[in-house]
């Protein structure tokens, strides 16, 4: 349905634009990127950058790249983690891509046996501080239940943890536009 809604680019992991194709998004839409490759959309560099998560579902994983992005241009560079857990390499995206005006990190559907897919709020912090990061904004929380933890508390040990470590965050309302600027 998005594909017939407009002539977007589909910028995506590499192994991703098969499913794509299959719901019938034209290939020529279709931009499959391995890390540290990007493409020019509209005056924004969307760059794919290492992430630690699994791809695919039940026996069937590990077909396709998962990735975090990098959105950068001349407004300012933005941090996606999409889902991902803890991992080494957030320094050295700091490095490459950043400092990052906004860093979107998921904080929520965390758990011990989900540790290496998952970040948890203290660790989207942590994250976010290493990548040089100006702006923490939680995602992926209160949005429905995945986990076992209650369900403020994703944004609770967020506002703690980022109050210690003196990183910046914003917690919008739902829909709400945030400009990292002001």
């Amino acid at each position: 349905r998005l594909a017939g809604l407009a002539g977007a680019v589909f910028v995506v992991p590499l192994g991703v634009g098969a499913h794509l194709e299959a719901w019938d998004v034209p290939a020529s839409r279709i931009v499959e990127c391995d890390w540290e490759e990007g493409h020019d959309v509209g005056g924004v560099r969307v760059t794919a950058v290492e992430a630690q998560h699994f791809s695919g579902r039940g026996l069937r994983r590990d077909g396709t790249l998962w990735a975090s992005w990098v959105l950068s241009g001349a407004g300012g560079r933005v941090f996606f983690s999409g889902d991902s857990g803890f991992f080494d390499g957030y320094a050295r995206i700091g490095v490459d891509h950043g400092p990052f005006d906004a860093s979107l990190m998921a904080v929520g559907a965390y758990d011990p046996a989900w540790h290496d897919i998952h970040l948890d709020p203290e660790e989207a912090v942590e994250a976010t501080r290493l990548m040089r990061g100006r702006l923490l904004l939680p995602i992926h929380w209160c949005t429905f239940v995945l986990a076992p933890h209650p369900w403020a508390e994703p944004v609770e040990r967020l506002l703690a943890a980022a109050d210690t470590a003196g990183v910046e965050v914003t917690v919008p309302k739902v829909g709400q536009r945030i400009d990292p600027a002001e």
